[in-house]
């Protein structure tokens, strides 16, 4: 027996630089209690996401996915669309909090204000009035489909230009004498701040969560310099890709 609909969220980040929090409260202040489904340190295609394929296993026809912005479903156009026109047809609804307007309720609204063919009696008139509506009809489907492969190039180029920015930057460096990546004999405890940045960003208040800095050190296990020193290359970093 087919269950009742349901609405799940998803939430993905990149990096461990990210935080996650922001788009869950987003998420939730639209569907309080919402069942969130997160993948962390994820790239730009949909493939390998364990908590993706998880919620693909799980949405129903008359379901709806919520997503933070277009990008956190896939920031491959050509994947992001195809994924997008397979899940509309699978009767799954799709919500965009930054980009409403290529929700999938948008989508159908041109599909219902779609012209309808008038006959008037006569032969000639008829099949010229039906050329005319068919082709109407068919430029505003267009017309929508390119508002929503227009979102997910976006999500596409702004991978592009980070890496670009990046790689400027690192050439910038370089041609000032700066040094590149890990200086030899310096030893960097990478797996600890790894672990440790993602439990700041999800506990501490000033990032949303509800402990104290007091109690970050303490949970987590860091020294005063270290913990202060993790949580100002936080903002330094910003939250989100």
């Amino acid at each position: 027996m087919k269950r009742e609909s349901q609405s799940f969220g998803y939430c993905r980040v990149s990096t461990p630089k990210q935080s996650i929090e922001r788009q869950k409260r987003n998420i939730r202040s639209v569907c309080p209690g919402i069942p969130m489904f997160e993948d962390v340190f994820t790239g730009t295609k949909t493939e390998g996401r364990k908590k993706w394929e998880s919620l693909m296993r799980t949405v129903q026809a008359g379901d709806t996915i919520y997503f933070d912005s277009v990008s956190r479903m896939s920031r491959n156009a050509e994947e992001g669309f195809e994924t997008y026109k397979q899940l509309m047809e699978k009767g799954i609804d799709l919500v965009f909090l930054k980009e409403p307007q290529i929700n999938t309720a948008t989508y159908k609204e041109a599909m219902e204000r779609q012209v309808q063919t008038v006959e008037t009696g006569d032969a000639a008139t008829d099949e010229l009035v039906t050329a005319i509506t068919q082709a109407v009809n068919k430029y505003m489907m267009r017309l929508a489909e390119r508002q929503i492969k227009l979102a997910f190039e976006q999500a596409e180029k702004e991978v592009e230009d980070l890496r670009q920015r990046t790689r400027e930057g690192i050439e910038t460096a370089r041609q000032n004498g700066k040094q590149i990546g890990q200086q030899k004999g310096r030893v960097l405890n990478v797996a600890k701040k790894n672990k440790a940045k993602p439990e700041i960003l999800k506990h501490s208040k000033d990032f949303g969560g509800a402990l104290s800095d007091e109690e970050c050190m303490r949970m987590i296990g860091l020294s005063r310099n270290t913990y202060y020193k993790y949580k100002r290359e936080l903002r330094e970093e910003g939250l989100e890709e």
